[in-house]
């Protein structure tokens, strides 16, 4: 078993493979985002770091982990968002009224010009709780939470797609459905 400090390095790992560039370790996710754990594991085991990695490992990353990055089905495992390769595909869903993104100032005018945008992602990331909006925001610089009225956005067409554990994803939200939240 690891100790914390590693727990942490290999949870790093984990996201660059399964969310970035799982071919550099001879991994295919397919259309869903999943690979076999067995498949994860020869890839982690072939970093001369990681080469003595075992399965209990990965389960413990996946367990502890305070953004619940990842989801194991089975035998199969994947990061639930952040993908930046291939792209993964979700079931649209009916969202909650309201969702949360955490961001920080210095994007702020423009989601309230633009909407919001994934970026270098595919998706944008939406949170159900304040939580997890102010873990992803914080971590950007002085944070900054938009609610996102997705009854309003659902009417001009957006799709939200849910990812798991209060996440919802969509590739874009309308300027208009978008408001800085106060008080946080």
């Amino acid at each position: 078993m690891i100790q914390a400090k590693e727990e942490i390095s290999l949870s790093r790992i984990m996201t660059r493979i399964l969310r970035h560039t799982p071919e550099q370790f001879r991994i295919h996710l397919n259309e869903d985002g999943f690979c076999t754990l067995d498949e994860l594991l020869q890839g982690l085991r072939s970093q001369k770091k990681w080469a003595n990695i075992a399965l209990e490992d990965i389960y413990s990353v996946v367990r502890n982990s305070d953004k619940q990055r990842f989801e194991i089905i089975g035998e199969r495992i994947r990061a639930r968002y952040g993908h930046s390769h291939d792209k993964i595909s979700y079931a649209p869903g009916n969202p909650p009224p309201k969702l949360y993104h955490g961001t920080n100032t210095n994007a702020l005018a423009s989601i309230l010009k633009n909407g919001i945008s994934p970026m270098q992602r595919q998706y944008v990331h939406l949170s159900e709780t304040l939580h997890f909006a102010e873990l992803a925001g914080s971590r950007r610089g002085e944070l900054v939470i938009i609610e996102v009225d997705t009854t309003q956005a659902a009417r001009r067409g957006t799709a939200f797609y849910y990812a798991g554990n209060e996440v919802w994803l969509s590739e874009h939200v309308p300027a208009d459905c978008c408001t800085e939240r106060t008080g946080n």
